[in-house]
Order: structure tokens, then sequence, then C-alpha cells
């Protein structure tokens, strides 16, 4: 500025006092095209040099600071080098310079911040296991929180020219305030601490939560926020905290042992429950899964009536097959040696206490294909051939009158 100030004076144009307006317009104009060509420069061509290599090589993660702007948010820092730099040229007003270069640095510091920790856990997702089971963007976020803070704080000490000691004391004082403000982000840390710890939810899980409403897989996790996409597509956001202080189901338990449960009754009319005759007892041997089942029994009901001494003219003595134990025993065999029924896992097929729609027929067994369609699928096909085969047992399945029914009783009467 003072060169150019005396070189105007000299041209006896200009008092001292316009010579020094003059000069400090000439001074910014010059700074300003010397950050904008550099900045155009850079921006331009080195960076669009660099983005293309990082483009075409074969290395992944570095196009993820290319994603996330990393390199156009240094960019930024080229005409604060220039201008901190050049700020003697202003004289007396050197100092009001640095300082405003350094606020804008650390305001171009904090998007710089939050694009990194961005490509963070960008970068981390790539490890497919890890990301699910460890998610880390809660806790980026309450880095991203604590250093934008600790950067403001220093950005206003920096513009006010005070200390960040004299800031941060006053900070104190609005703890109370501060606390209430920042709630939900302290508790959903909290919880993120403790859902990580204890491994209660992973990105990729089906939760249940009836609550909120929730009933799909959780497809983020964030720091005050856990999202559910449900089966019908739509989204539902669950506070973090609540996954700690409410009750939820999580089915991963079901995936990681690779079994879906079949949980399901059927109701047998009472009235057609009988003994088995011998005639019965002889058609029914010719059922492939009934065949050992029936030669054992027969042998062991023989021996124990033998034993006893029981009279066999009455039916009601003594141990006698039934057709609702046998066909009881029939689905047993019949969920053995379904090949997509898990054989490591429990199978029962159990009498519940009878009920005014029957005798009910639970079976209790799980797939070895946890899908849902799969499942179902599965599920459909044994029902559909236990309902079919009931009526070789002489059994009906009970349901309730319908409109056909009573017309056919009013044609018979």
């Amino acid at each position: 500025m003072e060169y150019f100030s005396n070189l105007l004076i000299s041209f006896g144009l200009i008092n001292e006092t316009w010579a020094g307006y003059l000069s400090f317009g000439i001074v910014v104009i010059l700074l300003v095209l010397a950050c904008l060509v550099a900045f155009l420069i850079v921006k331009k061509v080195v960076l669009r040099i660099l983005k293309h290599y990082i483009k075409s090589n074969k290395t992944k993660w570095d196009n993820i600071l290319v994603d996330h702007k990393i390199l156009d948010r240094l960019v930024y820092f080229i005409p604060a080098i220039i201008v901190y730099n050049a700020a003697p040229a202003f004289g007396d007003g050197q100092g009001l310079v640095q300082r405003l270069t350094v606020t804008y640095v650390l305001a171009v510091t904090i998007l710089l911040v939050d694009s990194v920790l961005n490509a963070i856990n960008d970068l981390y997702n790539t490890y497919a296991k890890s990301s699910k089971e460890k998610p880390i963007k809660g806790f980026l976020q309450v880095v991203k929180i604590i250093l934008v803070i600790v950067i403001g704080i220093v950005l206003i000490a920096t513009l006010i020219g005070q200390s960040p000691v004299i800031i941060l004391s006053s900070f104190g004082a609005l703890t109370a305030i501060y606390s209430l403000i920042f709630k939900d982000v302290i508790l959903g840390f909290v919880a993120g601490i403790q859902l990580s710890a204890n491994d209660m939810v992973r990105i990729g899980d089906w939760i249940e939560m009836p609550k909120y409403g929730a009933d799909g897989d959780v497809v983020d996790i964030t720091l005050t926020t856990v999202k559910v996409q449900n089966w019908d597509k739509t989204i539902t956001t669950v506070p973090t905290y609540s996954l700690i202080s409410d009750s939820f189901k999580n089915w991963r338990g079901m995936f990681d042992i690779g079994g879906r449960r079949i949980k399901r009754s059927i109701y047998i009319d009472m009235t057609t429950i009988r003994f088995l005759s011998d005639a019965d007892i002889e058609r029914l041997k010719k059922i492939h899964y009934l065949t050992d089942y029936i030669s054992g029994k027969e042998k062991e009901i023989e021996e124990y009536n033998k034993e006893h001494n029981i009279n066999p003219e009455s039916m009601v003595n003594g141990r006698r097959l039934t057709n609702v134990g046998t066909f009881r025993a029939y689905i047993v065999s019949y969920l053995k040696h379904h090949p997509q029924i898990n054989d490591n896992l429990l199978q029962i097929v159990r009498q519940l206490a009878p009920e005014a729609g029957g005798l009910p027929l639970e079976v209790y067994a799980f797939t070895n294909d946890t899908r849902w369609i799969v499942y179902e699928g599965v599920q459909s096909d044994i029902f559909d051939h236990i309902l079919a085969v009931a009526g070789e047992f002489d059994l009906k399945i009970f349901q309730n009158p319908s409109g056909h029914d009573l017309r056919q009783l009013n044609i018979k009467s």
C-alpha cells in the first residue's frame, strides 16, 4: 500500500488521503485476482487431473475422497494462505486481515471435518460384516459435534480477539441449559454405547417394536435415531434411546441358527376320534411313514395287555391304538422325512387342551430356510398335506357351519 500510495502522490494528481484509499483498493483488487487465479488453476486444472487419476485407478478408498468433496474443501485453503501471507501489505490493518483469514480457515475446517468423518463412515461401511455388527455412525456424529463446538469456540474467540478460555468459562455457567438442549444427543450417545457393547441391534437386523409401528429391517443407526424399513417399504424412525428403555424383538437369532419356526394348529372334530379296528390297523400299515410305528406299537400293546391279563372283548380295556394318536405319529414321521425341515432343531406334534372348536393338534418345527417366501411355501405345503391326509384316519377337521352346510341340512330334512 505504501508503494502504490507514494507512486500515486508522485504523479501529483491526488492528495495523500485519496492516495491511501486508492492504494488500498489496488492492493485488494490485486489480492483478489491472485486468489482467484490460484483457486481456478488448482480447481480446474490440478484437481481435475487428480480426480481423473483417482477415478481411473483400481484403488477404491480414494474414490470416497472425491465423492465427499474432501479435495474440493482443501482447495478453499489456497486463497486463505495467499491472503494471510499478503497481510503485511495492509500495514496497520495486518492484524485484522490475519484474524479474518484465520476465521475463514476455521469455517472451512468445519466443512472439511464434516466431509472427512462422512468419508470415514463410508469407508468403514465397505467392510460389510464389521459395519453391520458395530456401526460407527453414531460415534462419528458425537466426534463431529465435539469438533464443531471446539472449532466454533476458537473461531468466535479469534473473531473477537479474546482467549478461548474466556468463552469456555461462560459456557460452564450455562451447563444446565446445554444439557436440556442436547438431551437427545446425550441419551443417544449413551444408548449407542450400550447397543454396541451388548450387541443388541445391527444394521440389517429384523426388529419388531409395536409401540412405534416398526416391523422390518434396520437400515441406519445414528446418534439420535434408528431407521427401520417396514415390510410395506415405509420408513419408521425410532429414537435410539428407546431401544434401551423399551422392549423390542430382534429376529437375528432366527437367521443365525438357520431355522424359522412353524407353530400352527389344526382343530380335530372330537366326534370323529375313536379306537382303530384290526382292519384299520392293517390298512394304515401300508403307509410308509407308519409301518414301523404300528408294528412296534402292536407288539408293545400286545405284551402289555398279556402281562396285565386284559380282557380283549371290550375295546375300553387295556391299551389300544387310536386314530388321532396314529395321525399324530404320522405327522411326526412326515416332518422327520421332510427335506425342508431342520432336523437339528426342536420338532413336536402335540395335543393342546380341547376347545369349543375341537381338539387342537399343534405342529411345532423349524424350516431350514429362513427366507420369508420359502418359509411360507414350506409351511403351506405341510399343512396342505396334513389337511388332505386327515381323512385317511377317519378324522374330520373342525370348521364352523357355513351357509352351504345349512342348505344341505334343509335338503336332507
